[in-house]
């Protein structure tokens, strides 16, 4: 559990293999609305209500990802186990481009270099989880794994535990203030070009100017003031990066000082009752039950939110991304319960009309759970079996068992989102 600094860990390559195919059909989810592969449930849900807003207001996002250094390749930042999983951090540079069209016009636009971090969540060796409950990757219905290895009752379409594991369980973007692979090349040579054609031409602007022919030794001096002008503009564009990181890296930290800690400071509280706890995990599920929430149609209607009506602000909401930032702003217990409010930052794109505005936001939000109950980081909210007649079905779409009309109580599971709202 933790970041990893110091140790190599290597992803093994079927893992890179899932894990490049989710991020290769990102965008497509997005666009169109596809199941992606190789993503949680979750995962997948907020994409399908992410989509329907995008449509129901009218536009179409043309959502592209592009590597931004291929040789560096998957770097794992941190690890964590629970009894029957084995989880992952992994980071690699991504950039974005987002295009907002309606009626085949442009409205908005932008391209942003950044760190991808996804977390891919596998079972542990030697662990073979018949009993849970999964969703099929073909149809979405929802049976055991044992089931469906050997058919899905709802398709028939049969998978090993390598199809249904490893899968991506979280992913967000942080906007690099760096330079990656080839990314300086262009940017320097623009500036040592215009730099030495400067220096240069001012040398022959002086001499005209001051009424003087342009002679050998003019030509010998420009010759003398190429070199320089080249290092000059060489110094001039680490200068410009150096700016842009103290600016950029200003810009994204603003309001999240106050977060410095949270890791630590979560992890100590909540491992007096759940020793597997990982900071990892509660921000990944928190992610989750925050985009939905603000994608959803009504956010009352789902089983895992507990609170009043959103905000009607949040219904322009297009796009939004984790601004890597999460605070601890209160923690207590009651009740047999763990109640935390947190502050949670997003970069979110937000469309009223024609006008597509992007900002920089915080969030008030609450969440709850349970404190007898443990980690179960393959625990999905759209896979779920209802604990009076053992019927397995999408609790996000269905408040009650379809079978025996019964309520599940998702707070018996995972954590529940009782508030949320603008700072």
């Amino acid at each position: 559990m933790g970041y990893n600094i110091f140790r190599n860990i290597q992803l093994k390559d079927s893992f890179k293999l899932k894990l490049k195919s989710f991020i290769e059909t990102l965008g497509s989810a997005i666009k169109y609305g596809q199941k992606i592969p190789f993503a949680d449930n979750d995962i997948s849900y907020a994409l399908q209500l992410k989509h329907q807003r995008i449509a129901g207001k009218g536009l179409e996002i043309n959502y592209e990802l592009y590597d931004r250094d291929n040789k560096a390749g998957v770097h794992v930042c941190a690890e964590w186990k629970d009894t029957r999983y084995e989880s992952y951090v992994c980071s690699e540079q991504y950039g974005v481009k987002r295009q907002i069209n309606r009626d085949g016009k442009k409205l908005y636009s932008d391209k942003k270099k950044n760190y991808m971090y996804t977390t891919i969540t596998d079972v542990m060796s030697g662990v073979h989880p018949d009993n849970e409950v999964i969703s099929c990757p073909n149809c979405g219905n929802v049976s055991t794994i044992a089931q469906i290895q050997s058919g899905c009752p709802f398709c028939g379409t049969m998978y090993k535990m390598d199809d249904l594991f490893p899968k991506v369980t979280g992913y967000h973007f942080i906007e690099d203030v760096g330079v990656a692979g080839n990314e300086h090349k262009a940017g320097m040579a623009l500036s040592v070009i215009i730099t030495a054609a400067a220096m240069v031409s001012l040398l022959f602007l002086g001499t005209l100017l001051r009424g003087e022919p342009i002679d050998v030794e003019t030509v010998l001096a420009s010759f003398i003031m190429l070199p320089l002008g080249l290092f000059v503009g060489y110094i001039g564009y680490g200068s410009f990066l150096l700016i842009r990181l103290i600016v950029v890296g200003s810009r994204q930290s603003a309001g999240k000082w106050g977060t410095i800690g949270s890791r630590k400071n979560f992890e100590a509280k909540m491992r007096e009752f759940s020793p597997d706890f990982s900071f990892e995990y509660f921000t990944s599920k928190a992610i989750s039950l925050i985009k939905t929430a603000v994608y959803a149609p009504d956010a009352q209607q789902l089983l895992f939110y507990r609170g009043g009506p959103l905000d009607p602000r949040f219904k322009d909401v297009i796009d939004m991304n984790y601004g890597g930032a999460i605070g601890l702003s209160d923690f207590r217990q009651e009740n047999g319960k763990v109640i935390i409010t947190t502050d949670a930052f997003f970069d979110v794109l937000y469309a009223n009309g024609d006008v597509i505005t992007n900002r920089r936001e915080r969030y008030k939000a609450v969440f709850q759970r349970r404190t007898d109950i443990p980690v179960d980081m393959g625990f999905s909210m759209t896979k779920i079996q209802c604990p009076t007649c053992g019927s397995s079905y999408n609790a996000v779409q269905n408040r009650l068992c379809p079978f025996c009309g019964n309520a599940y109580n998702i707070e018996s599971q995972d954590w529940i989102l009782t508030e949320l709202s603008y700072q």
